[in-house]
Parts: structure tokens; C-alpha cells; sequence
């Protein structure tokens, strides 16, 4: 094998053709603090992208350039929504307590998609339980995962 033939395989960019990020087709609600979590987001991303430059780092180049495709976009699309007036309904930006079947009591704010972490308490307005919960109130039940959920509060 030709040394130019190896040298031009080790040069070879496998991070250059990164695909795009998805980008979910729900419209892009999102809190003031998730507009703001974009924002950071889209700063770090255009701050990685700057310093891969400046470090002739190809593959980082890629990454940072994906994210920050990502983030403009999502930052393009946002559509902030006020938080809810009232506590009859579960809404958009509501925090609803449920207690499940077994007992468990579960609270989770609803929010944008790229701000959901249901580990934290924040759920994606497009996620299935948060869909299920829309438009209820107190008392309401609903399907939640294989069970049934009773709502409990909403704040």
C-alpha cells in the first residue's frame, strides 16, 4: 500500500458529514426560562464552534457547527408562552401533582421540549402523559404510563 494512500485515509474527516440534530415536529413552546436555556445553549455552541476554529479542530468543528444549526433553529422557532393564570386546568408551564395507582405522588411542571427533564420535575408539554393531562382538572383521572393517575393538585 502507497504511504500517500494511508496518509490520505488518516486525513480523512469522519466527523465532517455529522447529521443534523432532529428537530421535533411540535411547535416549539417553550417558558422564559427556556428561551433563556436556549439562548445559553446557542452561545455555547457559537463560543465551541469559535475555539475549534481557532484550534484547527475538524471533528470539533463538526460537532459545534451541528449544535449550533440545532439551537438556531430552536431558537428561531421558539414561541414563548405566558404562564398559565389560573389553576382550574392543566396548561401549558402548570405544575400538576398526580398520585399514581400504587400510591406514588409524582409532581411535574409542564414545559418546552428541549427544557423537559423529567428527572427534575419537567415534563415536554408533547410528551404522552403530559398530553393526557391537558385540559383536566383536579380530581380528573388519567392514563399514565400502564396505570391510571389521579390529579391531585394544579399550581
Amino acid at each position: 500500500m502507497s504511504r500517500a494512500f494511508v496518509k490520505e485515509q488518516e486525513e480523512a474527516e469522519p466527523h465532517a458529514e455529522l447529521p443534523d440534530r432532529a428537530i421535533s415536529e411540535h411547535p416549539n413552546f417553550v417558558t422564559a426560562e427556556g428561551l433563556a436555556a436556549i439562548e445559553t445553549a446557542l452561545a455555547q455552541a457559537q463560543h465551541e464552534l469559535a475555539r475549534a476554529h481557532a484550534a484547527g479542530d475538524r471533528g470539533q468543528i463538526a460537532s459545534a457547527g451541528r449544535d449550533l444549526r440545532y439551537w438556531s433553529a430552536r431558537r428561531a422557532s421558539a414561541q414563548v408562552i405566558a404562564p398559565p393564570t389560573d389553576a382550574d386546568k392543566v396548561h401549558f408551564g402548570s405544575t400538576v401533582t398526580i398520585e399514581r395507582e400504587d400510591g406514588r405522588r409524582q409532581t411535574f411542571r409542564i414545559v418546552g421540549e428541549d427544557e423537559a427533564d423529567p428527572n427534575r420535575g419537567t415534563l415536554s408539554y408533547a410528551a404522552p402523559l403530559a398530553r393526557a393531562l391537558a385540559g383536566k382538572r383536579v380530581g380528573d383521572v388519567v392514563k399514565a404510563g400502564h396505570g391510571e393517575a389521579e390529579i391531585v393538585t394544579i399550581g
